[in-house]
């Protein structure tokens, strides 16, 4: 029985994400799913990017009919697969594309011609973009931060890791940049854009606004290409901050875990290179060395010793000691105990209680 689509806002799909399953198609091309998309999103598109230039180009130089010809004679040759991969996808379903226009209105229109019912988002991902903007714009968030402050290498993003794998509500801001705020910061990962971190961090607040708490890691207004929102650096400036102490033995072992200079060995010099005329020059040289002969443990503590922990040192004593905690652990392992066993004694967990995310 044919069945039209219906349309639906954003506030309305973000309900109904919460309360059912619910699958998300993007049908815009290819290139433009990578650029940005909602989180958790398909990519089913109804143009390739090739066959979208070629139909903008005949919409601006020849006609809008022309273009709508060409695009229905494309979309033709590839319905039985484009019908295909819909209904490999279980469960209830909502298109979207730029401004909820042409594209999405096909997909759903064809959908519905195969009696495969979906929603269509109305104003499309710009609409999705501009109410994750209003809302991160406007948030107000009454939760206790719980900031984590350390020494490069302390193992601060394994600690909100790890608590984050058992449930507590963790802001792991590293982890939605793809980067680790370093000079460094990039290598071996994706950096993500100002357009999806946001709509990743819009996706996780709301994931843990309801707790009375909130761990973070200390980081500044800018994590590699992304700028963190005013509402978060407030968060962090009036938070508890945890200073976590590690031997330096354990920060070295962890950033050659984090940062695999071996594998990623032409990166690291790269990066080195940004910053080795701010070091004292036969230090820098050494450097150097040890990078070129993968020497790569002796680098990292000089870079430590005389650049980072220097570094850290002057941004820390801009902030207010009695609302520091200094906790010194051995390991990864003694650093999320240690965090687990502060919130018990602030009294946000208890000693029996599953944490809540």
């Amino acid at each position: 029985m044919f069945q039209m689509f219906q349309d639906i806002g954003v506030e309305e799909l973000l309900e109904l994400k919460r309360s059912k399953k619910f699958s998300l198609i993007d049908v815009r091309s290819p290139s433009e799913f990578r650029e940005s998309t909602i989180p958790g999103s398909y990519n089913i598109p109804v143009f390739n990017d090739e066959e979208r230039a070629e139909i903008g180009t005949l919409y601006k130089q020849v006609s809008v009919d022309a273009a709508k010809e060409r695009g229905l004679e494309l979309m033709s040759a590839k319905l039985p697969d484009f019908v295909k991969q819909f209904k490999e996808i279980e469960g209830n379903k909502a298109v979207f594309c730029w401004r909820g226009g042409m594209r999405s209105r096909t997909a759903a229109t064809v959908l519905a011609l195969m009696d495969i019912h979906v929603y269509r988002i109305q104003g499309g991902i710009k609409s999705y973009r501009k109410f994750v903007l209003d809302t991160l714009d406007h948030f107000e968030w009454d939760a206790k931060a719980f900031v984590l402050h350390g020494f490069t290498g302390t193992g601060k993003t394994a600690v909100l890791e790890q608590l984050q794998s058992e449930g507590y509500p963790v802001l792991d801001l590293e982890n939605l940049s793809g980067h680790r705020g370093s000079i460094f910061g990039h290598i071996g990962l994706a950096s993500h854009n100002q357009k999806t971190f946001d709509s990743l961090l819009f996706e996780r607040i709301k994931e843990i606004s309801d707790a009375p708490y909130v761990l973070l890691e200390a980081e500044s207004k800018r994590i590699g290409k992304v700028i963190l929102p005013d509402f978060l650096m407030k968060k962090k400036e009036e938070g508890v901050a945890i200073v976590l102490d590690v031997p330096i033995e354990e920060r070295i072992s962890q950033i050659m875990k984090d940062y695999r200079p071996a594998e990623f060995k032409s990166e690291c010099i790269q990066a080195f290179n940004r910053i080795k005329n701010r070091i004292h020059t036969p230090i820098a040289a050494e450097i150097s060395k040890c990078l070129d002969e993968d020497r790569f443990p002796e680098a990292v503590e000089m870079l430590l010793t005389h650049y980072y922990d220097p570094k850290y040192d002057h941004s820390s004593s801009h902030y207010n000691e009695d609302n520091q905690i200094a906790i010194h652990v051995e390991s990864i392992e003694e650093g999320v105990q240690a965090v687990k066993d502060l919130l018990r004694e602030r009294g946000y967990v208890e000693e029996s209680a599953k944490p809540q995310s």
